[in-house]
């Protein structure tokens, strides 16, 4: 059973359909690369390289330039080239997490991830030449009970892997008090502009305060899922895409963004067989996942301010009192277990598709 799932919805699509409507791309003169011009990039990425078509490729966003290429010995590749400097950055930390899955890391995967063939410098960036991962890219709503299943399933696996996995490359290694104090530290910021709700973030700050709701162990994550994160054949997931913040951490990180499904089933399903796959059942995971989707419109509001952005802040502030609505009734329990259902939290998985701010050095 899934503690908390309830109660999460609504904030959470609240959260998501925000980051839909801002972009976090900058500025751009030149105009796109086609994928001839990529193609031409891909042999110079990789010696001996034998292109013999190249195509568009979906899903990458405004921020990179990409093309999905066919070769002579029959392989399917793709090449991205980053547009933004954010762009360029997330590339930079997911070469670090693709490198430090070894063949041995990967072969606990029960999917597939992309593996690095090459790069090239490219005007002061990089192409950068991959396998494809054969899969549908999902939405959330293109989530179903039996996609739920495989992705707690793959979460699971995840979750699994040795932490010496992110130990060995230098990447962020959170205990569990790390992850307490972020979540105050994300509070008392917000607190801090004047412009969350007081009952709000009194509800926050029980929660931080119930010393039962961080008894967890700490493991593998990949710390920026959403449903665009996985690609599906039918009802499988096949292959997981952006690596950048993969940590030691929270293992809720990895799971709230399903609370935004508007079929309760999904979470529930997903959870369920998370739990299942990894044989340890951590109690207060949901009641986290409520707490950290709701802490993603804390950031937004963060992000507006530091932004100077009256548009950003006004709709961070406008949902935050829409949160407070939702969940009004249950403030003198803080995210307890049995709550009543709040409608809508499909802004967060939004959010997560399109890059939820977050600050420099944080765990999230």
């Amino acid at each position: 059973m899934l503690s908390g799932h309830d109660s999460a919805s609504a904030p959470a699509r609240g959260v998501a359909n925000l980051l839909a409507r801002h972009g976090a791309t900058y500025p751009v003169g030149m105009s796109r690369r086609s994928p001839l011009t990529l193609a031409a990039l891909a042999t110079s990425a990789v010696p001996g390289l034998d292109v013999t078509h190249a195509a568009p490729l979906g899903g990458t966003g405004g921020d990179v330039d990409s093309a999905l290429l066919s070769t002579r010995d029959g392989r399917t590749l793709t090449i991205r080239v980053p547009r933004t400097a954010a762009a360029e950055s997330e590339q930079s930390a997911d070469l670090v997490a693709i490198r430090a899955l070894s063949d041995g890391v990967r072969a606990r995967l029960p999917f597939g991830v992309p593996r690095l063939l090459g790069q090239a410098p490219l005007d002061g960036t990089r192409a950068i030449v991959s396998e494809f991962v054969d899969g549908t890219p999902l939405t959330l709503e293109r989530v179903t009970p039996g996609t739920a299943a495989s992705i707690g399933q793959a979460i699971a696996a995840i979750h699994a892997l040795p932490t010496s996995v992110v130990a060995d490359v230098g990447l962020p290694q959170l205990r569990a008090i790390d992850v307490m104090r972020e979540a105050v530290t994300t509070l008392d910021r917000a607190a801090a502009t004047g412009l969350g709700p007081a009952a709000l973030l009194r509800r926050w700050e029980l929660a931080a305060e119930d010393s039962t709701l961080w008894q967890f162990t700490p493991t593998v994550i990949n710390g920026s899922l959403s449903a665009a994160s996985f690609l599906v054949v039918g009802e499988s997931v096949t292959g997981l895409l952006g690596w950048a913040r993969l940590q030691v951490g929270d293992p809720a990180r990895d799971l709230f963004w399903m609370l935004g499904s508007s079929d309760p089933s999904v979470p529930e399903t997903g959870f369920d067989a998370y739990h299942q796959a990894r044989g340890i059942h951590d109690r207060q995971v949901g009641r986290r996942a409520v707490l950290a989707a709701e802490l993603e419109l804390a950031r937004w509001l963060l992000h507006g301010t530091e932004r100077r952005s009256p548009e950003i802040v006004d709709d961070a502030v406008e949902m935050l009192h829409s949160l407070l609505d939702r969940v009004s009734g249950d403030l003198t329990n803080p995210l307890a277990v049995a709550q009543q259902p709040a409608a809508g939290l499909d802004e967060v998985d939004e959010l997560l598709e399109r890059g939820t701010p977050r600050s420099p050095g944080s765990g999230y």
